[in-house]
């Protein structure tokens, strides 16, 4: 792995930059994780449908976007350094095995080789493009596996913690698509926002947190539709904005 990001080239014109922290299963030869290899297919392991929809979406927007391109068992790039699940020790009830004993060396030598090239290179294209909104796209499970009865009936949602801007002119452009849509669901921006926190509401900018419903986005037709809903929103939101 030569870095834990790749860029899709966009034209700073489109004034949007797409950020997708979990769109690689990716795990370095040299990261034992003490895991079933089958679980990397699982969403613990990545957003499943993030990279097309990314790919898709950037390509009708003509925007730049960083993807993340290792694994969330590994380090999550869309947690705070300091936070304790940065390296989880668990996710859906299942217990990430070797996580559970790095000691402080090898975790602070982790999140240097992946979590701060990341966000540093972000803060990197942020200056050089200087976008007038962010974008960020994430998927969601139909349910958890430990809470299999508890159904998430949405097919979309948009997250946020205090900049509400740019959510409240795409929310009703969703619903007006005869959508199912979440405001702050399938979980609350108000908890857990942290790269938009970092690189977009650090800075004053507005953006769109993003999750549309994994089993929609699954396969080439469902990335390929719901690239044209999201872009169609996302441009008009930005243009709005204006």
């Amino acid at each position: 792995m030569d870095a834990p990001f790749r860029d899709i080239p966009g034209d700073r014109a489109s004034g949007l930059l797409m950020l997708a922290d979990h769109a690689s299963n990716a795990v370095p030869p040299d990261v034992d994780l003490g895991i079933d290899p089958a679980w990397l297919e699982l969403h613990i392991a990545l957003d499943i449908g993030v990279a097309a929809l990314a790919e898709r979406v950037c390509a009708r927007l003509g925007c730049h976007g960083v993807l993340g391109q290792v694994s969330r068992l590994v380090v999550d790039l869309h947690r705070e350094r300091d936070h304790e699940a940065v390296i989880p020790h668990a996710s859906d009830g299942r217990r990430i095995g070797l996580n559970h004993d790095i000691d402080p060396p090898a975790r602070e030598a982790r999140l240097a080789r992946f979590w701060d090239p990341y966000h540093a290179h972000i803060d990197q294209v942020i200056e050089a493009l200087r976008p007038t909104m962010l974008f960020t796209l994430h998927s969601f499970t139909p349910a958890l596996a430990t809470a299999p009865d508890a159904h998430r009936p949405w097919q979309v949602g948009l997250l946020y913690n205090r900049d509400e801007r740019a959510p409240r002119i795409a929310l009703p452009m969703l619903e007006a698509l005869g959508l199912s849509v979440g405001d702050n669901e399938p979980y609350s921006g108000k908890l857990l926002n942290a790269t938009m926190n970092r690189h977009a509401e650090a800075r004053g900018l507005p953006y769109l947190a993003i999750e549309v419903r994994n089993d929609l986005i699954g396969d080439e037709a469902g990335a390929r539709k719901w690239a044209g809903i999201l872009a169609r929103v996302i441009a008009e939101t930005r243009d709005a904005l204006a």
